[in-house]
């Protein structure tokens, strides 16, 4: 039974997703005055926070294990450092193959100083928008891993959502653990849109 002041924390995040999406189809002349008001009220009414992801493969091991998981992957209207935090497990656009996608942590945005263990790379300051991405795994080799360290720094705007829950499989799921502020931000969605029986029907493992 979800509590009244979760259903209110609940109903202030569709609010606040509905003005940003709908505001941001605005400044790009998407829509107009009259539909912008249509369209913060069809998002805040119609839809879900969530959507539902299936990754596979050992990058992030142990939280979404080798054989696969499917995710409950918390929507972003826009990503920046309001939105997504350093030590967030994010979905994004894949920046070698544009129609794939790629789960990895958030290990650094904006204005972080990155410094390689190998002494013959000079550190370099991330510029703004930008962020660096790492999988899970560290037994890994950089060249398996696929992040950051292979493509370098990828633009916010890459990343579409944020991994909130993870069904490996019927007996092993739970939260995904990232940064305090959102797992603080993100648990009353957990609370009313998590549905494990309806994340079983679409796992494929």
């Amino acid at each position: 039974m979800v509590s009244l002041s979760t259903w209110f924390r609940y109903i202030a995040n569709k609010l606040e997703y509905s003005v940003s999406i709908s505001w941001k189809s605005y400044t790009r002349g998407q829509i107009n005055d009259i539909e912008l008001r249509d369209s913060v009220w069809k998002y805040l009414f119609q839809g879900k926070l969530t959507y539902l992801h299936w990754n596979k493969g050992e990058e992030m091991a142990p939280v979404i294990g080798g054989q696969g998981g499917t995710l409950l992957v918390r929507k972003l209207p826009t990503a920046d450092p309001t939105r997504v935090f350093v030590g967030d497990v994010v979905v994004l656009k894949d920046p070698e193959k544009s129609d794939k996608y790629l789960v990895r942590r958030l290990a650094a945005t904006e204005g972080y100083e990155m410094v390689s263990r190998d002494e013959k790379d000079e550190p370099f300051v991330l510029e703004k928008d930008e962020c660096w991405v790492l999988v899970d795994n560290e037994s890994l080799k950089p060249k398996e891993a696929n992040d950051s360290r292979t493509f370098g720094p990828v633009p916010m705007s890459n990343i579409v959502g944020r991994v909130i829950y993870c069904l490996r499989t019927a007996v092993d799921h739970g939260p995904v653990q990232n940064s305090h502020f959102s797992m603080r931000k993100d648990s009353p969605v957990l609370e009313v849109e998590l549905d494990v029986d309806e994340m079983m029907k679409n796992h494929k493992a």
